[in-house]
């Protein structure tokens, strides 16, 4: 997203400024939240090649190209299955007990799998990528006008500098007594100033995890920035109770996928973290061969 879009933005009628000395305190009213850094952390876990066969699916494939082979335009996906199936990550709690031992065993998978996809194109191809992952201890925080922001504020990195209208917007806010917080008409307004400009992709993992009340409020946001913006996409993961708030919220125009965790994905998982076990005096050959049969049959029935 660098000149291409700064000049794209011009072409509108769109100021930007190119330095300014409000931008940091401009990023930090824009939201508090920081979700690339939840994303680094999960990259960090991941083993490579889990989750991949997501990205072959024809669900996938007709969201991210957009119209396929004469189907309707499906802006937005949304991948759902129950706790643990690996939306955001795989995990895998073995029942076997040996030595007092108890043996957790996790593999990124979904939103992060798709995530970097998106990062990797974003370089090839003139297109911009945000992501935001819900979690439920840290709900109190993440409002929807914060999530929106924070999803505002990546997609702002990847300019050259801020649009004007932003800019103004914040100086005449610090004039208000002890500042203003932006409201969520404001950054829809904002966000499809920018996400209209090019391909736009956003990633939510575990909206499920997010606040019932505002899961209503920021899927309506959302709804309003598909229709403003025809080249945003919208990717997301939860639980199967919220398939029908997503199918509202967005007018119909989201396809779903069932996640279930495959047994190629543990088993490479399994072998992969056998070998970078930290504690080796405690596995033996036994051991190991009941995690390599038990784990996968038992996540299969599950």
């Amino acid at each position: 997203m660098s000149q291409t879009l700064a000049n794209n933005i011009n072409s509108f009628n769109v100021s930007i400024v190119t330095a300014t000395d409000d931008e940091p305190g401009i990023l930090a009213w824009l939201s508090p939240l920081e979700p690339q850094v939840r994303h680094q952390d999960i990259c960090e876990q991941r083993v490579d090649g889990i989750g991949s066969w997501l990205l072959e699916t024809k669900e996938f494939r007709s969201w991210y190209n957009g119209i396929e082979n004469g189907e309707s335009d499906h802006a937005a996906l949304l991948c759902y299955g129950d706790p643990g199936v690996g939306k955001s990550y795989i995990w895998y709690e073995a029942p076997l007990v040996r030595n007092k031992q108890r043996l957790l065993l996790t593999a990124s998978d979904g939103s992060s799998v798709v995530v970097d996809y998106l990062c990797d194109k974003a370089v090839e191809q003139e297109m911009a990528v945000a992501c935001f992952y819900y979690d439920f201890a840290s709900r109190g925080v993440q409002s929807p006008a914060n999530m929106l922001g924070s999803l505002l504020k990546q997609l702002l990195d990847g300019l050259e500098g801020i649009p004007m209208e932003i800019v103004q917007k914040f100086r005449s806010q610090k004039k208000v007594i002890g500042g203003r917080r932006l409201h969520l008409p404001d950054i829809v307004k904002m966000f499809t100033d920018i996400s209209s400009l090019q391909r736009t992709f956003i990633c939510v993992d575990a909206l499920d995890e997010c606040v019932p009340k505002h899961r209503v409020e920021l899927l309506d946001a959302l709804g309003k920035i598909l229709l403003a913006s025809p080249n945003t996409r919208i990717f997301m993961t939860g639980r199967p109770h919220i398939r029908g708030a997503v199918g509202r919220g967005l007018d119909g125009r989201a396809i779903s996928l069932l996640i279930k965790p495959r047994d190629d994905d543990v088993v490479t998982y399994l072998r992969t973290r056998l070998r970078k076990d930290t504690t080796p005096e405690v596995m033996d050959s036994g051991l190991e061969a009941d995690i390599m049969r038990s784990a996968p049959e038992e996540i299969s029935e599950s």
